[in-house]
C-alpha cells in the first residue's frame, strides 16, 4: 500500500502545534496514525483506514503510548490487538497517568 505524501486540509485542524503542510504521512506515519486515531472525527479515521495498512495501525498502538485509554480499548477490539502489547493499556502508563492528571 503506497502512503500519501501530504494530509488532506481537512485534517490540518488534528495538528495545532506542528505546520500541517510540512507533515508527510510516508516518513512519520506513526505520529499521523495516532494523532487523527486519537483526535480526529470520523473523516479523519476513514482517512487512516484508506491510507495504512492494518499492519501500520497495530505497529502504531504497539510502540506508540500516546493513546487515550478509552480509544485503545477501541481499537483493541476493532483491529483484534493483543491486549499485552498495547502500550496506552499497560499499567506504567496508566499509573503514570492518573499521578498527572488524577480526574
Amino acid at each position: 500500500m503506497q502512503r500519501p505524501t501530504r494530509l488532506p486540509e481537512n485534517l490540518y485542524q488534528f495538528f495545532w502545534d506542528v505546520n500541517p503542510q510540512k507533515i508527510n504521512p510516508s516518513i512519520k506515519p506513526r505520529f499521523v496514525i495516532q494523532r487523527l486515531l486519537d483526535k480526529g472525527d470520523a473523516e479523519a479515521v476513514k482517512w487512516v483506514r484508506k491510507n495504512f495498512s492494518k499492519q501500520d495501525i497495530t505497529e502504531t498502538f504497539y510502540t506508540m503510548r500516546d493513546f487515550r485509554t478509552k480509544i485503545g480499548r477501541f481499537w483493541l477490539i476493532i483491529l483484534n490487538l493483543s491486549q499485552e502489547k498495547v502500550l496506552c493499556l499497560q499499567t506504567p502508563y496508566l499509573t503514570m497517568r492518573r499521578m498527572h492528571w488524577p480526574y
